[in-house]
């Protein structure tokens, strides 16, 4: 068992459990929703959903929100700060934490010079981390979270490789005028390669139910 795992096993059940039903998870915390807007922004032009949350009986979020108080952001980021610092202890990982607020979100940074596996494979560790750090400060503020909690610089990196990811397949599409599916992807990675399509004046759409939910990309027009 690695030290992640290990971690997780330690984390209290409610909490665990928690983590292990992500759809209950996401629905509280509003991961789905992040796919194609921030707080306070609109999707991007052309990205639409197929199989989206008004055909499958869950509640759809409003894509536009009132801007989030700073104070707010950051007594979240004190909150997810202290729980993850906790994991940390009971897996005996060392690691420094930043906070910040960028938008209206809080921002948790964990860095340190072994946390790879606090990432897992393609993110997993680090999403079911970020779900259990909304539902501990959910919890303490009786708010829906939308923090993002980062580890080792994984999401800056994954989201220059998936901007690269949809530029190159917009090119592709725009070059044979034919229809490309992408490999299957999380919300937040599906978010990033819709942005970077609209950029090209391409429409993107995501298809399938999770976890094998993935975008396509159409031709203009």
């Amino acid at each position: 068992m690695s030290q992640a795992e290990d971690m997780l096993s330690d984390v209290p059940g409610d909490d665990r459990g928690a983590m292990v039903s992500t759809e209950s998870a996401e629905t509280a915390a509003g991961t789905e929703a992040d796919e194609f807007a921030e707080p306070g922004e609109t999707a991007p032009p052309g990205a639409t959903e197929l199989n989206g949350s008004d055909q499958n009986g869950e509640p759809d979020e409003p894509a536009d929100e009132s801007p989030a108080d700073v104070a707010d952001l950051e007594q979240e980021g004190e909150i997810a700060a202290d729980y993850v610092e906790g994991l940390l202890d009971i897996a005996d990982l060392d690691g420094d934490i930043d906070m910040d607020v960028e938008g209206n979100r809080a921002v948790v940074s964990v860095v340190g010079a072994t946390l790879d596996e606090l990432v897992g494979k393609r993110g997993e560790v680090l999403e079911a981390l970020q779900e259990l750090t909304r539902l501990a400060v959910h919890r303490q503020t009786g708010e829906r979270a939308r923090l993002m909690l980062d580890v080792g610089g994984y999401r800056v990196r994954r989201r220059a490789e998936l901007t690269e990811v949809g530029r190159d397949a917009a090119d592709e599409v725009q070059r044979t005028g034919t229809p490309k599916e992408l490999a299957a992807m999380t919300p937040f990675e599906r978010k990033i390669v819709h942005g970077a399509v609209a950029d090209v004046g391409l429409r993107s759409e995501s298809e399938g139910e999770e976890p094998n939910r993935r975008v396509v990309v159409y031709p203009a027009g």
